[in-house]
């Protein structure tokens, strides 16, 4: 940390703010293949805890990069870098009392440990919605896979760059078996307990 960089120490805590909206924040991050259905099942989480009054904010890959990640290749280390700055804006988010729903591939194990680290395990929930690689090069929703094959792009995950299977996350969803609302179902239903904690203990 830089000695001449001072956090200012303000009055109003996280628990002030989650205690005001009535529910615990956290992030719900989402992690799988392109075209595995993240953004889709986000998307449609957010609508569900947004009829339930909770405050949210979702945070999705190909927008963070047509924006404040702009600069960064799909090179391993541009890859990590990217993840590390998500995971700095998921914090502030967090501490500003609403819940976090990312969408990232985020295809290395270390990514997903950088993230717990820099938002706290506490403040970490991890969905990983496993598509078969198969199903997601049919559904080719962004005709990544078929330039990925042709050689017009590198660093694909899945064709020319690996993705690490995650071991430990708190929820699998296959969506090839079931339905983007029984996915979002299941997962409100384990965010209801950590949603009324609002001290997070």
């Amino acid at each position: 940390m830089n000695p001449h960089i001072l956090p200012h120490d303000f009055k109003i805590s996280v628990n002030d703010r989650r205690k005001q909206n009535k529910h615990n924040s956290f992030v719900v991050w989402f992690t799988g293949l392109s075209g595995s259905g993240k953004s889709t099942i986000a998307n449609a989480l957010e609508q569900e805890l947004y009829k339930r009054k909770i405050h949210t904010y979702c945070l999705d890959g190909d927008n963070v990069r047509n924006g404040i990640n702009k600069d960064l290749t799909f090179k391993p280390e541009d890859r990590n870098e990217n993840i590390r700055r998500v995971a700095e804006i998921t914090k502030l988010l967090i501490d500003s009392g609403i819940v976090v729903l990312a969408t990232f591939i985020s295809p290395y194990k270390s990514n997903r440990s950088t993230i717990k680290d820099i938002v706290g395990k506490k403040n970490y929930v991890e969905i990983f919605v496993n598509t078969s690689l198969e199903e997601c090069e049919r559904r080719d929703t962004k005709g990544l896979y078929k330039k990925a094959h042709a050689g017009t792009i590198t660093n694909m995950t899945g064709v020319t760059a690996p993705y690490e299977t995650p071991e430990d996350a708190n929820i699998e969803i296959n969506t090839e078996n079931e339905t983007v609302s029984q996915s979002v179902q299941r997962i409100v239903e384990y965010l209801i307990p950590k949603l009324k904690n609002q001290n997070n203990e």
